[in-house]
Formats: structure tokens, sequence, C-alpha cells
């Protein structure tokens, strides 16, 4: 029998309001209203500015191609990250956009991905020595903050070949918590009532965060601007040239950049390793055919670069839990002129979110839209599967910069995690999804950790 995890219920709009009102905590997945899940574009309830939920994928395409460049990124989203990564690659559009992502689009080439994998592996073998000391412990733990450990140690290692352990990225780190914990509130009131171009006031304790981060970041990328030779991300983009003019990036530019790699890049990839582990948990029978891919790979070896290509088990359960929980839960535009959508009239300033949420749980998608089945996208069926209702990297050509590095990223920690470990879950009927930053469970994810009983 198909797994289904855990989801809210859709409900009407009212009843929905109304849920997400007792719950407290600004949940935009307990807001959207069953209709939501079936239909090509939605109204999310009563807002002043007017708010669409999009889950169709062509008029997301379209949303997202933007030919004539009047969908830019959201207002909200861009004056809640702006302190931290100014006008990067996350939140510009039109021509500056364009730019920016010819530049920064070579720093993860399957070659450049290739010489990282060495610190991918550095990071996942030493993250699995603390594992073993929990298992021998029995001592509980978040798994939620130990996935945005792990890849935020590994990402410290391939942007900067420095890992988490040192002080000043132990810094970074600790400064992005704060920065995540007040932004990934939704704040409903300005959602529904504000005007559209409002200004988003960040709290003091945020934007000292912050200035941190954009400090700490600037300490360590200094070696690579005094042309220290090092084979990494940040020194991709400080050698990244426009093509039309020949000018680089200069360094708050950078620091731009390398703050959005630093954010999504751990981040995005945490918040799906959290729930791979949370399903193979509940179901062990996945995780032990896991185990035997891994086993018949590698014979008992290291996950190689080369490996990671052939687990293609693994990469289905990656997959499918992308589509269950996409980590980007919401992506944001924003209408700058009157204008349609389908069939539906659009003015200017309203909000429009694409949501892979609910296209990936559309039953007119999806086969068992709500059920966790990997093999919809193993051997023959990833073709069918995969008609372009698959949004949890974007679609067209916004499609994420870091899309094959999570994939790589991912498939080496599921790999090496799940042939040495088993996770027993605390509680799991009280886990939930919710929508902050990215699709991450309402209440941290308590668990213990047990060493597998006949590893090869």
């Amino acid at each position: 029998m198909l797994y289904t995890p855990p989801a809210p219920t859709p409900l009407t709009p009212l009843r929905s309001l109304w849920r997400v009102m007792r719950q407290g905590d600004g949940d935009l997945l307990s807001l959207v209203p069953e209709a939501a899940y079936r239909l090509p574009v939605t109204h999310l309830g009563y807002s002043r500015r007017s708010i669409l939920l999009i889950n169709d994928p062509e008029l997301a395409r379209n949303v997202l191609t933007d030919p004539l460049q009047i969908f830019p990124k959201n207002d909200l989203m861009v004056g809640a990250l702006a302190p931290l990564v100014g006008d990067s690659i996350f939140v510009s559009s039109g021509a500056t956009w364009q730019r920016q992502r010819q530049m920064v689009d070579p720093a993860f080439s399957h070659m450049r991905i290739n010489r990282a994998f060495a610190e991918m592996q550095a990071g996942v073998d030493e993250y699995c020595a603390r594992l073993q000391a929990l298992s021998e412990s029995q001592q509980s733990f978040s798994l939620d903050f130990a996935m945005s450990e792990l890849t935020a140690d590994i990402i410290c290692r391939t942007i900067f070949s420095t890992s988490l352990q040192g002080k000043t990225a132990r810094e970074v780190f600790d400064a992005f918590g704060v920065f995540e914990a007040s932004v990934a509130n939704v704040n409903l009131w300005q959602l529904i009532f504000a005007k559209p171009w409002s200004d988003v006031r960040q709290p003091k304790a945020v934007l000292r965060a912050c200035e941190q981060i954009r400090a700490r970041i600037g300490e360590l990328l200094a070696p690579h601007l005094d042309g220290e030779a090092r084979d990494d991300i940040a020194s991709a983009i400080v050698a990244a040239r426009d093509p039309a003019s020949g000018q680089g990036f200069s360094r708050e530019e950078i620091i731009d950049q390398i703050g959005v790699f630093f954010l999504a890049g751990h981040e995005t990839t945490a918040s799906v390793l959290t729930w791979v582990f949370f399903i193979l948990a509940m179901r062990p029978e996945i995780a032990e055919m896991l185990r035997m891919e891994v086993d018949t790979v590698t014979q008992g070896e290291p996950v190689s670069f080369s490996a990671v290509k052939q687990l293609t088990k693994i990469r289905s359960v990656f997959r499918e839990t992308l589509r269950l929980y996409p980590p980007i839960t919401f992506i944001p535009r924003v209408a700058a002129e009157a204008t349609r959508i389908g069939d539906i009239p659009v003015k200017r300033g309203a909000m429009l979110m694409l949501s892979p949420w609910t296209a990936h749980r559309n039953r007119d998608l999806w086969r068992d839209a709500n059920q966790f089945d990997p093999l919809r996208f193993h051997g023959d069926n990833e073709q069918e599967a995969d008609k372009g209702a698959f949004m949890s990297f974007g679609l067209g050509p916004r499609i994420c910069v870091g899309a094959a590095f999570a994939t790589i990223e991912s498939a080496l920690i599921i790999a090496e995690l799940v042939r040495r470990f088993d996770f027993d879950i605390e509680d799991a009927e009280q886990v939930r999804p919710v929508a902050r930053l990215t699709t991450r469970p309402a209440q941290e994810i308590r668990c213990r950790v047990r060493r597998r009983s006949d590893p090869r």
C-alpha cells in the first residue's frame, strides 16, 4: 500500500482562514483552499492587492518566462531578502538577472560540480562520524537542524574551501539562523491589507544578522580577492565576466551572490532531506531498497561521483520527495501592469503565487497525487510523470542554477546515511508541514539514529 505523508487537509476558503488564525503561525499551506488543488488559477481569499495562486504548469511557465518583463520578483520577497542578498540573482529581474545568470552559470557547471564532489564527500564523512556518536549514546536530536548543519557545511566547503567548524563560518551559520527564523514567518496582515510595493520593515535583530553575515562572508572571500588560487565556487564567481562588457562583479555584488548560494544552497536542500529521512523512517522497506542499491553499485566502497549517477532508485526517492515537499513552496511574482493570466484579468500590483505545492498535488496532473510513490520517477515511468508539471526547481529559463548541484549532493547524502543508519522518529503523528522560507515541519522533528545492523 502506498504511503500518504502528512499534509494539511484542504478546506473551504473561510475555514482555511480560520484554521490559520487558530494555529497562529502564518502558515500559507493551511490557507490554501481545496479549489486551488483543482483549478488552474485561484484567488487566495480576500486581499487589498489581490493574490492569485497559479498551479497550471503552462501558465506558470509563461509567467516565469515573462517575455514582456511584466512579472518581476515579488516586492514582499525582495523587501524581505534585500538586506542580505542585495540585488542578486535570487531577487533580480530583466536585464540585471540575465547578466548575472550568464556570469554565475559556469560556477555550477558539470565540471565544477565534479571538482567540488571531494569536498561534499569530506563533509558527509565527517557528519557520519557525529551520527555514529549519537547512535552510541542514543541521544535525541533535531533532524531538521542536523540536515541544515550538514548542508551548510557542504556549501561552505564548496564555496570557500573551508569547513563549518571554522569560527567565521560558524558565525555565518548562526546568523543565518536568526535571519531565517524571522523571514520565514509570513506577515499575514501585510500580505492581505498592505498596498503593493509597501516598505518591508525588518526587526533590528535581523538587520544586525544580515550585517554580520555579509561581513563574515567578506572575511571568507578576502583570500580569493587577494589572488590566492583556490578551486572553489567563490573563485569561479570572482573570475566571472560579463560576456558583453568583460566586467566582473564588484566585491559587494560577489557578497550578494554568495549570500544567495549559502542561503538557497543549504536551506532548500536541508528542507527536502529532512522529509526524505522522515519518510524513510516511516517506510523502512524503502530504506532497505535503497541500501541494496547502494551496496550493489558501490560494492562497499565510498560513493563516487560516477556511482551517484547509477543510483536511480535514490534519485527517484529524491524526486518524489521534491514533488510532495517542494522546498520553495510558492514562487512569488508581482504584476507590474494590468494584464491577464489565461482568462483571468490581473490588476497592477497583484501578487502571483506560482505553486509547486498545489501543482504537485493536482489529481488531474498526477496519479495518486498525495501518496508517496517513488516508482513514478523510476525507469520508463519517469517520462510519463514529468510532463512539465514538476516545478520544484522552477520552470523555463529561471530554473534553479543549483539544481544539478543539489541533486548530486542530496543523492550522496542519502546514499551514505542510509547505508549506515536507521532513523527513529519521535512523535511522528505530530509532524505537519508549513510554508516558511522553505517547506519545513511546523515543529522540529526529534529523532534518534541507530547504526545499521549489517553494514557492508
